[in-house]
């Protein structure tokens, strides 16, 4: 009888240690390098990102990288004045080691800016209601911990606050619930510090829709549904966007598993 357990717990670890390596083996580092299309130079500091597997990197001097991936996972390349590229891994670019990655230049139309200086008059109670307001109000409600942003100033926002906060769970379950895959990922990037730090380094929600698989629009509604004022939806960088709707989709689950 010892015998043939000692059999079976052989055959076990031996069938878990071959799962683990075939997992292993589907996920490999892929090398590449990445190059401008118009003078064939390598490009330093590119941001590379795995869309699927949620992990990001940049590339060397020599325009090198190397970022796990398996085939047929989708690479997001974003550059500071480069039009961003998608590219799907292939069984090649594993097989050849010299996979070049080519990158063009954006060009820039710069518009004619009119700078208008306030007109002071040095009457301290004139000059200030001449100058303009931020209309992004926040609502402080007795027992809450935190406050609310809810835009401008007007009947109609402190009604959203107030609907928000009496039914949160129903507010949202129409933008989360249908999208739980996209959600999910919220973690994964937030622990990655590579796409933490190009995240921070944008305002463009770019490689934010591209890695949460949503329109920018849904974004603008999640956020609005979540209380954040105009005045956060517009000027925060995507890191700070990523992180509120982080927190407000931790939030509607709370108050999901209670209903």
């Amino acid at each position: 009888m010892r015998t043939f357990l000692l059999i079976l717990l052989t055959l076990f670890v031996s069938f878990s240690y071959s799962q683990e390596t075939d997992t292993n083996d589907d996920l490999k580092k892929l090398r590449a390098v990445v190059i401008n299309a118009q003078t064939d130079q390598p490009m330093e500091s590119v941001h590379v990102v795995n869309l699927n597997q949620v992990v990001g990197t940049i590339t060397n001097e020599q325009g090198e990288f190397q970022i796990p991936a398996q085939v047929n996972d989708t690479l997001f390349f974003t550059f500071l004045g480069f039009k961003s590229q998608k590219v799907r891994v292939t069984n090649d670019m594993f097989r050849f080691k010299n996979t070049e990655i080519s990158l063009t230049e954006l060009a820039y139309a710069l518009e004619e800016v009119i700078v208008r200086p306030y007109s002071l008059t040095g009457y301290l109670e004139i000059d200030v209601k001449n100058l303009p307001l931020n209309t992004a109000f926040q609502y402080s409600i007795s027992g809450l911990s935190v406050g609310y942003e809810a835009g401008s100033k007007n009947p109609s926002a402190v009604t959203k606050v107030l609907g928000a906060i009496l039914n949160p769970a129903d507010l949202l379950r129409n933008l989360f619930g249908k999208k739980p895959n996209q959600m999910r990922k919220l973690r994964q990037m937030k622990e990655d510090d590579r796409i933490r730090d190009l995240l921070a380094s944008k305002f463009d929600r770019e490689t934010l829709t591209e890695l949460l698989q949503l329109e920018k629009v849904d974004i603008d509604d999640i956020l609005s549904n979540c209380n954040y004022s105009q005045s956060f939806i517009t000027t925060a960088n995507d890191l700070q966007i990523l992180d509120a709707i982080s927190s407000c989709y931790e939030e509607f689950k709370v108050l999901n598993r209670k209903r």
